[in-house]
């Protein structure tokens, strides 16, 4: 899934061994913080589901309940959509909203989330239990950044006139689509919900955006931001549901215009499919990834050992874009591999508020199987495991980082997407060859090369089929780049001035004049 990133701001933080983030300027965590939403956001107010149904929310730091929180379903749905509707509607206070006041409105719930942040971060932690440092460090600082960068944009997105033949004059108009359905993923909540809300209400857009239900709890506060700054009713409603009920209804609605998902490769199938069956409504989906990060012999080998580390195990090895088939030049292959299973005993598993812990526990218990499971897989079809590969605590859903060698192509640790702290490391001799067998895979969401050699870079980066590729570097991000995949990794494009394109239709108006003249 990806769902998952971090932004160009983790490049200031430390790279040392260790905790790579500087813990100075974070504000000690409280470990509890007060859950103060857990209803459905419709309309600008809160209320239970139609149906007065619930679902726990899991800590996975400890396997235990967090709250009850309120489970929508397709009665809740087309409550939300009747409200993104009629929000909408010709001459409603949003339609008529100055394109500058939307940009304002955009600036102070950045402005609201920064106030918040530690709040934030602590409460993301606590449903997510990624460790507190990177949701403070990383994850809120570019939220922050994805909402004022389209801010700017809202009164930017101009259309054109154009010079056809004859006494005409013809414009375009960048309009938005309409009622949004959006679809956001476990493993980076508030980030995934900043990529999905910031494009869509910077173009006028109106949404319903069911969050993943097993980490509601920061998507529900920032309804309660939205609010409080001033969007007007039904512009955005928040709705916690499971995505065989409330998603479904989204993606089959016949009045949903558009839809956004990030999530696995397969409910993307479904996405399609929802799409076709209903009302054709657009579609635009990142998924899965099997990401290969390529180590050529010349490269910086400190640095990339290091950032194959990083590019594998950051955030819980849960990122759509982890570098997690690593390709390693035969001459330095075994150096690397030695280099790395040092480097991933050294990393701090732990307590997730424990700002010296590097990687806190896997989301829930069906992801933790999984991920044991696949080791499993590795070890029975003859990967060498060099580390880790068993559980890590007592409790919770921590595994041990695990590296495997002498990992080959056909392998299913190889070919499928195991999400979790699992690096496989694989050889190589030749570019082409490397090239060759990294294209080799359904996915193509990003890719990444390690070499001092510019030509050498510039070769391997455009055969790749792939979304971003990352030279010397991985998983950088910003809100200016576009982001998205080839292939089953998904379609069409998030961040950026591409981001807006997605959410806007293009219409051509031509005025009959009595005479055009230069």
């Amino acid at each position: 899934m990806l769902r998952a990133a971090v932004l160009r701001g983790v490049s200031a933080l430390s790279r040392a061994g260790g905790c790579r983030y500087s813990t100075a300027a974070i504000p000690a965590p409280t470990a509890r913080p007060e859950v103060l939403y857990n209803q459905l956001f419709i309309n600008n107010q809160w209320q239970d589901a139609a149906s007065g149904r619930t679902f726990p929310t899991i800590n996975p730091a400890t396997g235990e309940v967090i709250c009850q929180v309120a489970e929508a379903d397709q009665a809740d749905v087309e409550i939300a959509v009747k409200a993104a509707r009629n929000a909408f509607r010709l001459g409603s206070p949003w339609r008529r909203m100055d394109a500058s006041h939307r940009g304002l409105l955009l600036h102070k719930l950045a402005d609201a989330i920064e106030r918040d942040a530690a709040y934030l971060a602590e409460l993301e932690t606590l449903d997510n239990g990624k460790p507190y440092a990177v949701s403070y460090s990383v994850d809120l600082p570019n939220v922050i950044k994805v909402f004022r960068y389209y801010a700017g944009w809202a009164d930017k997105w101009e259309g054109k006139t154009i010079p056809i033949d004859g006494d005409f004059f013809c414009y375009t108009r960048h309009e938005p689509v309409g009622v949004c359905g959006q679809i956001i993923p476990w493993n980076f909540p508030l980030l995934m919900q900043a990529w999905k809300l910031g494009p869509a209400l910077a173009t006028g857009n109106t949404v319903v955006m069911k969050v993943a239900e097993q980490t509601p709890l920061t998507a529900l506060y920032v309804a309660n931001l939205i609010k409080e700054v001033g969007f007007p009713e039904g512009v955005v409603n928040i709705l916690p549901g499971m995505g065989p009920s409330a998603g479904a209804a989204i993606a089959n609605h016949m009045d949903v215009d558009k839809l956004a998902f990030t999530g696995s490769t397969e409910v993307g199938h479904l996405i399609q499919q929802a799409s076709g069956s209903s009302n054709l409504k657009k579609v635009t989906l990142e998924l899965g990834g099997k990401s290969p990060n390529i180590i050529l012999s010349d490269a910086n080998l400190e640095d990339a050992v290091e950032q194959s580390h990083f590019a594998l195990f950051f955030n819980q090895g849960q990122c759509c874009c982890a570098g997690s088939r690593t390709f390693v030049q035969a001459d330095i292959y075994d150096e690397f591999v030695e280099r790395s299973v040092e480097r991933a005993q050294k990393r701090v598993v732990g307590n997730p508020f424990d700002l010296k812990t590097e990687q806190g526990p896997q989301i829930d218990e069906e992801q933790f199987n999984k991920i044991l499971g696949y080791i499993g897989s590795g070890k029975r079809e003859g990967a060498k495991l060099m580390c880790g590969g068993k559980v890590a605590a007592d409790k919770g859903y921590f595994i041990q980082p695990t590296v495997f060698g002498d990992v080959q192509d056909n392998m299913t640790i190889a070919r499928e997407e195991i999400f979790g702290p699992v690096m496989q490391i694989l050889k190589f001799k030749t570019m082409e060859e490397v090239v060759t067998r990294a294209n080799d895979t359904k996915y193509g969401l990003a890719a990444a090369v390690f070499t001092r050699d510019i030509d050498k870079a510039n070769y391997v980066s455009s055969g790749l089929r792939a979304g971003t590729v990352w030279i010397n570097c991985y998983d950088i991000f910003g809100a200016q780049a576009p982001f998205g995949g080839y292939k089953a990794s998904g379609n069409g494009r998030e961040l950026g001035e591409y981001g807006l394109d997605n959410y806007t239709e293009v219409k051509t108006v031509t005025i009959k004049v009595p005479q055009k003249n230069s």
